[in-house]
């Protein structure tokens, strides 16, 4: 992904906090969930987890899927390890138990339809490096996404998440009350289009058209409060002037950069990682050039927001 056009926040203030964060894993009264099927390591108390006893190209059952979709949705994004015989069918039916795989529009298709294959090495710098989400330039942007990890370097080359369920909730009252109704325009020329001639933007432009969604939505399965804008993708705030939208997107996106909202994972060949896209923002760290590394992804078709 290019950055080249993106604007970057302005850090003319210090981001002080007094306090302890509000580090909630699940919206207020949600009952805790209770696994028979899976074992669960988690990596930080409110995001991330390891999930263990479970052989991903074993047949699914519908018990054991409901307790994947509850892990997901508890802790925002899960991990396995060692799945030696994970293969593109068992990454398709993996992905089946969340909804239809979704194409990204940019990316290289691999050998099976619905699974991209990206890869980066010394003749293929990577440019990731940004905190976003996916798809959030269409009309209903990706409910998740299932990430395999084909070959990976020596050291470096993690990926890291960010809960926007914590991003709003650690916003001052004042400024839930001032994006409390806010829609924001979300565009995926500042990014992708970068790369591209204005012959390919303008043909492009007839089927991804820039989108708005609310800048507070609501996660449609849990109903939680998230905060949704992203530095590459969200461009502006309706109804607001210039200046005033640029100054509210430069404090919100920086929501994602907080340590404390955040999970980082270390891959190995053969890792697996599922992330609910509507509940994180996640950084691909491009500290592994020239060393190469491959990673096979499948996106997951979502509905619009509200």
């Amino acid at each position: 992904m290019s950055t080249a056009a993106v604007p970057r926040p302005a850090l003319d203030k210090p981001l002080m906090h007094y306090g302890r964060r509000i580090l909630e894993r699940t919206a207020p009264g949600a009952p805790r969930a209770e696994y028979r099927l899976l074992g669960l390591a988690p990596l930080t108390p409110h995001i991330g987890a390891e999930i263990t006893g479970i052989d991903l190209s074993r047949p699914i059952g519908d018990d054991l899927a409901e307790e994947l979709r509850q892990a997901l949705l508890e802790w925002k994004v899960v991990f396995f390890r060692d799945q030696h015989t994970f293969g593109p069918e068992h990454h398709l039916a993996l992905a089946a138990v969340w909804g239809e795989p979704e194409a990204n529009p940019f990316f290289p298709q691999g050998d099976t339809v619905g699974v991209s294959r990206l890869a980066k090495d010394a003749t293929a710098v990577g440019t990731e490096n940004i905190w976003h989400s996916d798809h959030s330039f269409m009309a209903a942007p990706a409910l998740g996404s299932v990430l395999r990890a084909v070959e990976v370097p020596a050291a470096g080359g993690d990926t890291m998440w960010a809960d926007m369920g914590a991003a709003y909730d650690n916003l001052s009252e004042e400024t839930k009350g001032r994006i409390e109704g806010l829609t924001a325009v979300h565009d995926w020329v500042p990014s992708w289009g970068a790369m591209m001639t204005e012959e390919q933007i303008a043909r492009l432009r007839e089927r991804l058209p820039a989108v708005e969604h609310p800048v507070v939505v609501r996660h449609p399965r849990t109903g939680r409060k998230l905060l949704y804008v992203n530095e590459p993708f969200t461009t502006r705030i309706v109804g607001l002037s210039g200046a005033e939208s640029r100054d509210l997107l430069d404090e919100l996106v920086l929501q994602a950069r907080i340590p404390e909202f955040q999970v980082r994972f270390r891959w190995q060949p053969d890792s697996v990682a599922i992330w609910d896209n509507i509940a994180v923002q996640h950084y691909a760290i491009n500290d592994y050039y020239p060393q190469r590394r491959v990673m096979e992804r499948i996106a997951i078709a979502g509905v619009p927001l509200s």
